[in-house]
């Protein structure tokens, strides 16, 4: 025999209400995770491809901080190597200038020595330098000692010594045609202390000059001279 324990009514009522609420919060909860769930992919999706970035997104992402140093350190290379020509060039100007205030140092230390005592005319300096394959660069100074009280008149005649056709001759500036044109000015001498001289011969094709000499005449009288031997660049 089977005893059963009878519960009130009000309590009976109590379990079923709390049974069903349970239930129901339940399937509740169920419904609202699967909806979320399903939800996920379709509003979230772009969400995974954006946060993986992409091969080469990645690689101009390390790319970047190292652009960035090397903008910087290649415009500096530009700035330093255009400062090197323009150092280059100043440099080949400075050398330029100082060989020119040489020559202009020796052409006045060459005017201090000068004997006042005596009187007559001298060359004090005779220089030439072979211009090119037939032209050669002369220049000289000529000086008259003594107080100078009168103007020296005078020509200077330029002999210069080349090998011809395995034979040594003799040409002579200015030459029998060039004194009665106007390019003899430039080996007229009218000075009282010093007169500076210098130009460019052109000599016959295929010559192979040797020596310079430069002759100062008044009235046709040879007065002083002398020679700079000219040497073959090897």
């Amino acid at each position: 025999m089977t005893i059963r324990r009878q519960w009130p009514v009000s309590l009976r009522v109590t379990v079923a209400l709390l049974a069903v609420t349970a239930a129901a919060g339940f399937a509740l909860g169920g419904y609202g995770l699967g909806k979320s769930t399903r939800s996920v992919p379709s509003s979230g999706s772009p969400a995974p491809l954006a946060a993986v970035p992409s091969p080469g997104a990645r690689l101009l992402a390390e790319r970047d901080p190292y652009a960035v140093i090397a903008g910087p350190a290649e415009s500096e290379i530009s700035i330093e190597r255009s400062t090197q020509r323009q150092l280059v060039a100043q440099i080949q100007a400075l050398e330029s200038e100082n060989s020119k205030l040489k020559e202009d140092l020796a052409f006045f230390e060459s005017l201090l020595p000068a004997d006042r005592s005596s009187g007559g005319v001298s060359i004090r300096r005779l220089t030439a330098d072979i211009a090119g394959a037939n032209q050669l660069r002369y220049r000289l100074l000529v000086m008259q000692g003594g107080k100078g009280d009168r103007d020296f008149v005078g020509t200077v005649q330029l002999a210069v010594t080349v090998l011809q056709n395995g034979k040594s001759v003799v040409l002579l500036f200015p030459s029998g045609e060039m004194a009665e044109t106007a390019a003899s000015a430039a080996f007229q001498l009218t000075f009282k202390h010093y007169q500076r001289l210098e130009g460019l011969l052109t000599l016959p094709a295929g010559v192979q000059m040797q020596s310079l000499q430069a002759r100062v005449l008044e009235k046709g009288q040879l007065r002083t001279q002398q020679t700079a031997i000219l040497e073959r660049s090897s």
